[in-house]
């Protein structure tokens, strides 16, 4: 009982690190980038745009139930986002086998990109550092971000949901630093 009080206080306490990221705004330019999904397949975000709007989706990893309830949400309601004319890509600094983990939790069949060196969640300033002592916690029940990332900062992603439109600017945003709370598949479709 102990060990769960202690662990949930480092959670909290975790919390506190994140003051320094902003995110990207509400009418700025969402940054470009070219990646390849779990199925090896190229995503540039500037030839996606050409086609439809984005629901950019930055995750913390297999290993975040909140995450795995979002991707579900997601992919339970991918129908209604298609037909607002949208693609979804996920972003996640976790490697390929970490992704196939949130694959078969949530059934996501969009688009999921490794951010290897986290250069995506750089760009859209999403990115934060851990602190030693919830990372050392988080070891403690089997979560090693570093492994999973195959880096050695301790950098997660601020779960952060961007619509991005045609013109390649974002028109909604959801950025919480609580990492519990995501932009519903509601105010999605309402963005769209």
């Amino acid at each position: 009982m102990r060990k769960i009080i202690v662990f949930c206080v480092v959670l909290f306490s975790g919390l506190v690190s994140l003051s320094a990221q902003e995110g990207i705004q509400v009418n700025e330019k969402a940054p470009g980038f070219v990646a390849n999904d779990q199925h090896g397949n190229r995503v540039d975000l500037a030839k996606e745009l050409e086609a439809h709007s984005v629901v950019l989706v930055f995750y913390r990893g297999q290993w975040c139930p909140y995450c795995n309830r979002h991707m579900s949400a997601l992919q339970d309601s991918l129908q209604m986002i298609t037909d607002k004319g949208a693609r979804v890509i996920a972003i996640t600094p976790e490697k390929n086998e970490e992704i196939e983990k949130t694959i078969d939790k949530s059934n996501a069949s969009f688009s999921v990109i490794y951010d290897e060196g986290h250069q995506i969640m750089d760009a859209y300033d999403v990115t934060f550092t851990m602190s030693k002592t919830k990372f050392t916690a988080y070891k403690t029940y089997g979560i090693d971000i570093n492994k999973a990332s195959g880096n050695t900062d301790r950098a997660l992603p601020v779960p952060a949901t961007y619509i991005i439109g045609k013109d390649g600017y974002v028109s909604n945003r959801h950025f919480d630093k609580n990492y519990k709370t995501r932009m519903s598949v509601k105010d999605i479709l309402r963005s769209l």
